[in-house]
């Protein structure tokens, strides 16, 4: 079931929304050579708690018998794609390409942001798969209006990826997003033009483009929840909360 938003709820998730994107931008500003992530954890955790919102990943689980996770962030290097706990024995070098995935729950409501980028001197493959996935949400973001359907949205997003020689990944995907974590619509990254759920006024969604340099197949560690590409190459992931209004698209988390 689409959980469809009043504009009153959008104006919470709107000002949670900027709170995540302000979290996220200082977090990517002191990330440095020689940084831990389990220092970036405990920055991010400070300055929720400073700003009155709560950690949306913190003790999140997907199934009832999973492990809760057991951090704030998703902190990804590298070949890391997704769900990868900031730990504190982790420490981030130069030429990493470092992926900052956050939720945060505001005044009940739920927002969701990623972005990657690159430490120090980073090799020209990973600047490109950097501006590719960014390139590609942008792309989708500008073509969503109400009455169009997601394959539209999912085929443009597909075509500029595999144009730039890259792959996008299959097995996980975007999703609507507000009064849990997690909501309905699924949003996969590849598609066909008038296919998947049609988008109307109140939907808020959680758009993410999530793009490898290599094989589009992934896998997940041991610890059950590191999601890294199958053949170990790189990959990148970048992600906006929005709402569709009667005016269009309304980016939540900037």
């Amino acid at each position: 079931m689409i959980i469809l938003k009043t504009p009153d709820e959008i104006k919470k998730m709107r000002a949670g929304g900027k709170i995540l994107a302000q979290i996220v931008r200082k977090l990517q500003k002191v990330t440095k050579p020689g940084i831990s992530t389990g220092e970036l954890e405990n920055l991010a955790l400070d300055l929720i708690k400073k700003a009155g919102a709560k950690p949306a990943f913190l003790g999140y689980r997907h199934k009832k018998n999973q492990k809760p996770f057991p951090t704030a962030l998703c902190l990804s290097l590298n070949n890391e794609l997704v769900h990868t706990p900031s730990l504190p024995s982790r420490i981030i070098k130069s030429g990493d390409l470092v992926t900052i995935d956050c939720g945060l729950e505001w005044q009940r409501f739920f927002t969701d942001m990623a972005i990657t980028f690159g430490v120090g001197e980073i090799s020209s493959l990973a600047k490109k798969l950097i501006w590719v996935t960014k390139k590609s949400l942008d792309l989708a973001i500008k073509k969503i209006k109400p009455g169009i359907f997601w394959g539209d949205i999912a085929f443009l997003i597909q075509n500029f990826i595999e144009k730039n020689g890259f792959s996008v990944v299959r097995h996980l995907t975007g999703h609507g997003v507000g009064k849990s974590v997690h909501e309905e619509p699924a949003l996969p990254n590849f598609g066909r033009p008038a296919t998947g759920p049609k988008l109307v006024v109140g939907m808020t969604l959680a758009i993410e483009p999530m793009v490898n340099a290599g094989r589009p197949e992934i896998e997940t560690l041991s610890d059950g929840w590191t999601i890294v590409t199958k053949d170990r190459n790189l990959s990148a992931h970048f992600e906006h909360t929005i709402a569709i209004t009667k005016k269009g698209v309304l980016i939540l988390t900037q």
